[in-house]
C-alpha cells in the first residue's frame, strides 16, 4: 500500500520525449500511484523557477537536462525522489540533493550499454567510409562521384577510446574483437590492468590524444573533464582524426571543435550529443559538411527504452510503498532523515 493516503502522488515528468510514449501500460501502471504532469521547460532554466514550477511534485522523472541545482533544492520543499531517465546524473546537484533528503536514482548502466555502444559504431562508419554523402550522390544521379568517397578501414586504424566505463568498455570491445583493429583507452578512474586484461592498450592523456587514428568519447561528464578537450589538444592530434562523441558535449570546447573541423586537422566527426540541445539553427554544430548530428538517439531502441521507462516506474513504486528503490546515487541520504522516509 502507497504511503500517501490523504491524496494521490504528484507525478513530473520533465523534459522527456521519449518517457512513456512508447510503453502506455507503463504509463499506465504510473498513473495508478498518482497524478502525472509532463513538462517542458528551458534547458537552462534557473534553479528557483524550476522549484516553483514542481512545488508540490513528489516525484520527478528527469532528462538530461535542466540542471537541479543547490538553488533548486533549497526552494522546493516537495519532491522526494528525482530518477534520472539516463545513466549520467550530471545535471543534478548531488550533494545539495542529498542535503535537501531527496533521493537521486539512475538508470543501471546495461540498460543503455549495448545500444549506445552500436549508435557509436554506426558514427565511426559513417565517418570513417563516407556513407551520407555517398548515399546523397547515388540518389541524385551522381555516381561517377563515387571515385570521391575513399574511406579508411577500422581494422587498419589506430582507436583510442576516451572513457572505459560502462559504455566505452563495449565500444573498445567491439572495435578490438569484431574489427581486429589496434585499441587503446584512457581513463583515470580505472586501473590499468582492468583495462589491460581486455586486450586494450591503457595510455595516458596525452599519448591517446596523439597516437590515434580514430577517437571515441565515452567519459562521463564532472568537473574535471568541462571542455578538457581544447584548441591545444585538437593541435596534439593526428592530421585528419575522426571524432565521434556519444557521452556529452560538454567534453568538447565547440569553438577549437568547429575550428579544427575546418581546418581538417579533424577530418569527419560523429556526434550524438551537444552542449546546447536543441543547437541554434545557425550554429556551425549543424552546418559543417564533414560533420554528422544525431538528436541525441544513443539510447533509442526498442529493448533500451523500455527497460529505461520500466526503472523509472519501478524507482517510484518502490518509494511510494516505503521501499528502497534501485541504483540510488546518493546512498548517504539513507543514512539519515530524507523527505521519502525510507532508510537502509
Amino acid at each position: 500500500m502507497n504511503r500517501k493516503k490523504d491524496d494521490n502522488y504528484k507525478i513530473a515528468i520533465v523534459n522527456s520525449s521519449t518517457f512513456g510514449r512508447n510503453f502506455p501500460d507503463l504509463m499506465e501502471e504510473l498513473e495508478e500511484i498518482g497524478n502525472v504532469t509532463r513538462f517542458q521547460v528551458e534547458s537552462n532554466a534557473p534553479g528557483g523557477e524550476l522549484a516553483e514550477k514542481l512545488a508540490g511534485y513528489d516525484f520527478v522523472v528527469a532528462s538530461v537536462n535542466p540542471r537541479f541545482s543547490r538553488e533548486f533544492f533549497r526552494q522546493n520543499d516537495s519532491v522526494e525522489l528525482i530518477a534520472r531517465h539516463g545513466i549520467g546524473c550530471d545535471n543534478v546537484d548531488i550533494s545539495a540533493a542529498t542535503d535537501a533528503g531527496v533521493v537521486v536514482t539512475r538508470v543501471e548502466g546495461e540498460y543503455e550499454r549495448d545500444a549506445v555502444a552500436e549508435l557509436t559504431l554506426a558514427l565511426i562508419l559513417t565517418c570513417s567510409r563516407g556513407i551520407i554523402p555517398a548515399s546523397e550522390a547515388a540518389k541524385g544521379d551522381n555516381w561517377s562521384r563515387r571515385r570521391e568517397f575513399v574511406g579508411r578501414e577500422l581494422s587498419r586504424m589506430e582507436v583510442g577510446v576516451v572513457g572505459y566505463g560502462n559504455i566505452g568498455s563495449r565500444v573498445a570491445e567491439i572495435i578490438r574483437e569484431g574489427y581486429g583493429a589496434d585499441v587503446s583507452a584512457y581513463d583515470p578512474n580505472v586501473a590499468d590492468a582492468v583495462i589491460a586484461k581486455n586486450g586494450i592498450n591503457p595510455v595516458g592523456f596525452e599519448e591517446i590524444l596523439t597516437g590515434s587514428d580514430l577517437l571515441s568519447f565515452n567519459a562521463s561528464l564532472n568537473d574535471e573533464n568541462y571542455h578538457f578537450i581544447g584548441e591545444e589538444e585538437f593541435e596534439m592530434m593526428r592530421q585528419g582524426v575522426i571524432i565521434v562523441n556519444t557521452a556529452r558535449g560538454e567534453l568538447l570546447d565547440e569553438e577549437a571543435f568547429v575550428k579544427a573541423l575546418r581546418s581538417g586537422k579533424v577530418r569527419c566527426a560523429g556526434l550524438d550529443v551537444l552542449e546546447d540541445e536543441p543547437p541554434d539553427p545557425g550554429s556551425p554544430m549543424v552546418n559543417l559538411d564533414n560533420l554528422y548530428v544525431l538528436p541525441h538517439v544513443g539510447s533509442y531502441t526498442d529493448y533500451s527504452l523500455r527497460a529505461m521507462d520500466a526503472k523509472m516506474v519501478e524507482d517510484i513504486k518502490r518509494l511510494a510503498a516505503g521501499e528502497l528503490p534501485g541504483a540510488v546515487v546518493n546512498p548517504a541520504v539513507l543514512r539519515a532523515e530524507n523527505r521519502a522516509g525510507v532508510r537502509r
